[in-house]
């Protein structure tokens, strides 16, 4: 196989690998932060073609994001959504408005790719509508959103779940990861184990979510 040849999607069990190495790779570099975790499935998705692979997905819940009266976004990172547990929430300005929101990464077997669901919530549980979650999102954020042709946000039935989660159309995914890698890579066929954190240095950023550039070296 050439480099042209690679197609920029990856397999079920290549995204299993790639998903450990990323909640791995997330926990060491980002120690203060709610760590990503594997949730397995007790049930099959009705979009699952291989039952020899574990069904599940990457899951990063009770993510706050604090939103001033003003409008301003306040961060614990510079130019990143403010992380914390809902437990500093007490610690949390009155001036501030804080929204919490759960991220869950999942393997499309039709595009072949991850793709990013997430919900929000205010803190007293009430669920943020499509409208409303882009009204609370960083302005960098909406800013990508707006300029960006390859992804858009969405409201679709959660493939696990099955209740409304948004997410994040991976209809472009496998054409700019292909252009990703192939602007650093020069094998036949990128490593898969950074598939994931290749895809979410891209993705993090339209929510507000970033991760630092350690994460993207070799191990």
């Amino acid at each position: 196989m050439n480099e042209s040849a690679w197609d920029g999607t990856l397999s079920a069990s290549e995204f299993s690998a790639s998903a450990q190495a990323f909640a791995e790779k997330w926990k060491l570099n980002n120690p203060a932060y709610p760590p990503w975790t594997w949730v397995k499935s007790l049930e099959v998705p009705i979009f699952a073609t291989n039952q020899q692979v574990e069904e599940g997905y990457l899951s990063l819940e009770n993510v706050c994001i604090v939103k001033s009266n003003d409008d301003e976004v306040a961060s614990c990172v510079e130019g990143e959504a403010s992380l914390y547990d809902k437990e500093d929430e007490e610690s949390t300005d009155s001036a501030t408005l804080p929204y919490y929101f759960d991220f869950h990464i999942i393997y499309s077997a039709s595009f072949r790719v991850p793709v990013l669901y997430f919900r929000a919530y205010c803190s007293d549980g009430r669920s943020l509508g499509l409208n409303e979650i882009e009204s609370v999102l960083p302005a960098n954020s909406a800013k990508v959103l707006l300029e960006s042709k390859w992804t858009f946000i969405t409201q679709e039935e959660h493939p696990y779940l099955n209740r409304p989660w948004c997410k994040l159309h991976p209809c472009g995914s496998s054409d700019w990861m292909k252009l990703l890698f192939q602007a650093v890579e020069k094998v036949d066929r990128p490593a898969m184990e950074l598939y994931l954190v290749s895809w979410f240095s891209v993705v993090g950023p339209v929510i507000g979510l970033g991760i630092p550039i350690q994460m993207l070296k070799e191990p």
